[in-house]
């Protein structure tokens, strides 16, 4: 079980000077991007397009190429027509089917009124254009009442299990009168997990097995998977540990990150962070788990969470949980292993523009939102990655790579394959300066490939992924032989093709 930190040591580490910590700062990530609208997510497609999605509180989702240069997105949903946005109303989250190369379906958590609600539902890409989702595809999963206009929670993600997790506020108010949290007979103060690649009766959904409350009887909700929250904003998985992190925003007094875990009960309303709120009717403080790590109202009013950092272009970051807080624009790092105390890092504060979400890209990069604009930590690596790796197939056995270089110091790149999902393994190094190549491929099938920079001292990390798919083409063939045996009990075919690449194999019809 997650234990307890002393709030002194919360105290001096949140007070230590920001120039301490100068090493770190930011920049406007896409200067040339059109302001965005109340934006509160940001997520990559994870389909190898090297695309970013950006959430527009009022309803609507941009999306656009993930370019330093960009200079314009486009629409790829607009709901606005049934969305009830305003104060902590609205279109709050999205995530992409882990398959949404395939099926095209995405999710996403809105508000809507008459009754006032919220619905998690499915969406589907248009068939012929890519950038532009069908909203007429709208699929509910789920939908619940919300009692009051604030505490939303309002995120989704897959998990590494493949599950879809749901963030939920308490409800609203103040305090959680209606005692939400400790409620397991409702979908307010807790964290859902389905199973939307199957169905249970009743359900446009199925509960996982794992769920704590699978064998429950009577009211208790199935799809808990853990609870006691009071306003979770903004949650994500490290992909490396698989942990599930959660920042949950404090009624007056304390903002906590929580690390969330199968079937557990985090305090809210017995507990605020590390401090006793209102216990009455509460069980002993060794039936919830405390958060890892909190903060008092003099470091921030309203913690937003972030990701653990796991991109390219800053090692001194490297699996450290990047946050901020709305108030006070400070921006974070937690230092954690499970095992040890949580230790924090102030990164810089933002000038503006108080931050609501952040967001991660293919590669891992990691970017700020909010204001009007979307910020990066502005790389400390000796050698910076790549980025915009595009693959075309241009010949039935050439695949063509292109790519930006972000260093002035490499001797050249490194470039590494994997075939139809296999380990990525190293195709070819070209020569500093060029920043493309030409790959023939001998077999037929998909294909990955990642970029990387190096010099005689260091080694970047990767690019974004790209894929090609090199599709089975025609292959001309000329029959010159047949044989027949002595006996007459089999024929001996024989035949020439005039492709060079490896088949999968021949059908022969009589």
């Amino acid at each position: 079980m997650l234990i307890r930190h002393v709030a002194l040591l919360v105290f001096l580490l949140f007070f230590l000077p920001v120039s301490s910590f100068a090493q770190y700062t930011f920049q406007d990530a896409f200067p040339n991007l059109p302001n965005l609208s109340s934006p509160v997510d940001l997520r990559n497609s994870g389909d190898c397009t090297n695309r970013l999605f950006v959430v527009e509180q009022a309803g609507r989702i941009r999306v656009f190429d993930n370019r330093a240069d960009v200079n314009s997105y486009k629409t790829f949903l607009d709901i606005t027509d049934r969305v009830l946005s305003g104060g902590e109303l609205g279109l709050l989250g999205l995530d992409f089917h882990p398959d949404f190369q395939n099926n095209g379906y995405f999710y996403v958590n809105y508000t809507a009124n008459n009754p006032r609600r919220t619905i998690i539902s499915r969406f589907q890409v248009s068939a012929s254009n890519p950038d532009s989702a069908d909203k007429n595809s709208e699929y509910e999963l789920l939908n619940f009442t919300q009692p009051f206009t604030n505490h939303n929670g309002g995120w989704l993600g897959f998990g590494p299990d493949g599950y879809l997790y749901i963030a939920n506020g308490d409800g609203g108010s103040s305090g959680d009168p209606q005692n939400n949290s400790q409620n397991i007979t409702n979908l307010l103060g807790n964290i859902l997990r389905i199973d939307v690649n199957n169905l249970d009766p009743g359900l446009n959904y199925a509960i996982p097995q794992t769920n704590p409350f699978v064998d429950s009887t009577g009211s208790v909700r199935k799809e808990i998977y853990a609870w006691g929250l009071r306003n979770p904003w903004r949650c994500s998985f490290d992909p490396v540990t698989g942990w599930l992190w959660a920042a949950d925003v404090g009624q007056s007094a304390r903002e906590e990150i929580d690390i969330i875990i199968n079937g557990g009960n985090f305090g809210w309303r017995c507990y605020e962070g590390n401090l006793p709120y209102n216990t009455s009717g509460c069980l002993p403080s060794s039936n919830y788990i405390f958060p890892i790590w909190d903060y008092p109202r003099t470091a921030g009013t309203s913690v937003t969470g972030g990701y653990v950092y796991r991109g390219p272009n800053q090692p001194g970051l490297e699996g450290k949980y990047i946050y901020s807080d709305y108030g006070s624009r400070n921006v974070w790092a937690i230092t954690f292993d499970g095992i040890n105390p949580a230790s924090n890092q102030l990164l810089f504060t933002l000038p503006s523009g108080s931050p609501t979400s952040f967001g991660v890209d293919e590669a891992g990069e990691l970017y700020i939102v909010g204001g009007t604009r979307i910020r990066k930590i502005i790389p400390t690596a000796p050698i910076v990655a790549p980025s915009g790796l595009t693959a075309e197939a241009t010949d039935p056995a050439i695949v063509e790579l292109n790519w930006v270089d972000n260093s002035n110091n490499e001797d050249g790149f490194r470039i590494e394959r994997a075939d139809d999902g296999g380990s990525f393994l190293l195709a070819a190094t070209v020569a500093a300066g060029i920043n493309s190549y030409e790959d023939t491929v001998s077999i037929l099938g998909d294909f990955q490939y990642k970029v990387n920079a190096f010099n005689s001292t260091y080694q970047s990390g990767f690019s974004n992924v790209a894929c090609v798919s090199v599709l089975v083409v025609p292959v001309e063939m000329s029959l010159f032989t047949v044989e027949v045996n002595s006996t007459g009990d089999y024929i001996s075919l024989k035949w020439e093709t005039a492709s060079e690449l490896n088949n999968r194999g021949f059908d022969i019809e009589r």
